[in-house]
């Protein structure tokens, strides 16, 4: 049995790739606010959001438990729209290696945009599971920023 693994979810969005990757990469804070399975974030270490010498501490129910964790950007590819995080922390250090996570924002050819969530880890013993409840709560935060993302747009239009 492998203890490496990568798993992913792509869900389509409403909302463009433009003003996804602006929240992703400029107003993630903006996150809690928006997505009920997350409770509460916070500058762990740094003097920005959005940098990658800057960690956040987030609190969050994963798999029907409130859990938290510590996160920090690896890498942002402006050009693919592509983020890539490290979670590492409470919810992760007993089961896993830091765990890497990439965020796709997917502009299609037809003009509709997809969020694809890509989680590669490595397991600390055969008896953990994969990290199949990230994908879940991802999920879910996909629809209620996107939600987030329209509500504020039919906003502006008013």
């Amino acid at each position: 049995m492998s203890l490496t693994g990568k798993i992913s979810t792509e869900l389509p969005v409403h909302a463009t790739a433009d003003k996804w990757f602006h929240i992703l990469t400029k107003n993630l804070p903006q996150v809690q606010h928006v997505a009920g399975k997350i409770h509460g974030t916070k500058l762990h270490q740094g003097d920005d959001w959005h940098t990658n010498d800057s960690v956040k501490h987030w609190t969050y129910t994963l798999d029907g438990k409130t859990v938290t964790c510590l996160e920090s950007i690896e890498s942002v590819d402006e050009q693919s729209k592509t983020i890539v995080f490290k979670l590492f922390g409470e919810a992760v250090d007993d089961k896993y290696k830091p765990l890497k996570l990439t965020i796709e924002v997917i502009e299609n050819d037809d003009g509709r945009t997809s969020i694809k969530w890509t989680i590669e880890y490595e397991k600390l013993r055969e008896d953990v599971h994969p990290p199949y409840g990230y994908l879940e709560l991802y999920d879910h935060i996909i629809k209620d920023v996107d939600a987030h993302i329209l509500e504020a747009e039919r906003d502006a239009t008013k």
